[in-house]
């Protein structure tokens, strides 16, 4: 039994000179899942830009993010004892390029409506439908999906604790009580705990199998609340890298999409990151560029990033390059694994400026009346299309699916739960139109 094992044993061609982290890498890069993610927006909806990230651009910058970051953990610490343990850099990749796959249309908006759809069945989380996705929904073998190496499966368990454990059972998702003959959707009530979906513990169970049973129990522990889902504490090795690499690029790269569409106003920027927040940027700032900023590091910053696209782009770029090789490498002695035992860190300084960037595009971004107009818009056509589907799927939903319905011990629920989380948010709004719109559809439109 090895890390590089798969659920469905192969045996490689004598000609095939790729390794186990070539395969991974592109079995992820030719699924469908992955190419779908081109019309599943980052934050804002599609066609509103040509500029802006979708996700699928989204997880190519993780994918390049965590490679960076990898391979500058190797130039830092040559000789460290974690080095081993990560993972080849296409295995890496892989790793990197599938965290979103399980992103429903309209994001974790679509999210949020599918979790309401499913309160009864076992509820939805997008990490979890990425797991999914990849060990059983995708067809590059007859049962075990993907197929991927269960290093690259432990990489994607961003959060190993199934939803029955996850979920506080006093915060049910439902529609907002007494309102004016109009359900909407209690988006809070409705958010679902971060987690893997039972169904999917046969596969969870494998991946774990190598670990001793100490290992197991500790990286399965979470946090329980009163007043909200419980939060798992751990991550394997490889998968602290990807989280973080998603953390940097939505800090980052989200900041700057919205600065280039103007969607922020230097005002929110003083009051999310003021000087106190990015005091170790600005140090770098001051001792290796020091005649581009001079005595106003902070006032510097701020003018290059509100600035025109050139002085914004090499803004953006001095950034990474503080923020990156700063990243730390940091040990739990409570594990023998030391897949298990290492994870990647920011120092302060470094930690207090990501958050804040993140605080910055949360509050003045994605929390702005005009982008949460058109998320609770997308969630309720998730739940309306949902609902249509599972009250007569022999006549609304495509055939295949309906087939997969039929089959023995399926459960139609999750089945049709993974062909609306399969849709881009332009199909999602097409099959709405032809569902509810007077004069939208036609016979000859293809489902």
């Amino acid at each position: 039994m090895t890390w590089l094992d798969r659920r469905t044993a192969e045996k490689p061609k004598d000609f095939d000179a790729r390794t186990p982290g070539d395969v991974d890498y592109g079995r992820v890069v030719h699924s469908a899942s992955f190419r779908r993610l081109q019309g599943k927006t980052q934050i804002l909806n599609l066609g509103d830009s040509d500029f802006y990230r979708t996700r699928l651009t989204h997880s190519l910058e993780v994918a390049q993010i965590a490679g960076g970051i990898a391979r500058q953990l190797g130039h830092k610490y040559p000789d460290h004892a974690a080095l081993p343990y990560l993972p080849e850099g296409n295995l890496l990749q892989a790793i990197a390029c599938t965290h979103d796959l399980g992103h429903p249309p309209f994001g974790h908006g679509g999210e949020i409506a599918l979790n309401y759809c499913m309160r009864d069945n076992g509820g939805f989380e997008g990490n979890g439908q990425t797991l999914r996705i990849l060990s059983r929904l995708e067809k590059f073998s007859r049962s075990s999906g993907s197929n991927l190496t269960r290093e690259t499966l432990l990489g994607v368990l961003k959060y190993p604790v199934p939803h029955s454990q996850a979920v506080n059972k006093g915060i049910r998702p439902a529609m907002v009580p007494d309102t004016s003959g109009i359900p909407l959707l209690d988006r809070t009530a409705s958010k679902p705990p971060k987690c893997y979906l039972d169904c999917e513990e046969e596969v969870v169970d494998w991946i774990l199998e190598p670990l001793s049973r100490a290992d197991r129990e500790q990286f399965q522990l979470c946090e329980k609340s009163d007043s909200k889902h419980a939060r798992s504490l751990h991550k394997a090795f490889a998968c602290s890298i990807m989280d973080l690499a998603d953390d940097i690029s939505f800090a980052i790269h989200d900041m700057e999409d919205a600065l280039a569409l103007k969607l922020v106003e230097p005002a929110g920027f003083y009051k999310h990151i003021p000087p106190e927040k990015c005091d170790g940027l600005l140090e770098y700032l001051t001792s290796q560029y020091s005649d581009d900023y001079g005595n106003d590091a902070y006032g510097g910053l701020v003018d290059r990033l509100f600035g025109s696209g050139d002085r914004r782009k090499h803004q953006i770029n001095r950034i990474f390059n503080y923020i990156i090789p700063r990243i730390e490498i940091r040990k739990d002695d409570g594990f023998a694994e030391p897949r298990l035992a290492y994870r990647v860190t920011l120092p302060d300084p470094v930690l207090r400026f990501v958050k804040a960037a993140k605080d910055f595009i949360w509050h003045e971004v994605i929390q702005n009346p005009s982008v949460q107009h058109l998320e609770f818009k997308g969630q309720m056509m998730v739940i309306a299309v949902f609902e249509v589907m599972k009250s007569d799927p022999e006549h609304f939903l495509p055939r295949d699916f309906y087939e997969k319905c039929q089959a023995q011990n399926a459960d139609p629920l999750r089945i049709i739960c993974d062909y609306v989380a399969g849709m881009t948010d332009s199909y999602l709004l097409q099959t709405y139109e032809r569902l509810f719109a007077p004069r939208m559809g036609s016979v000859f439109d293809k489902l």
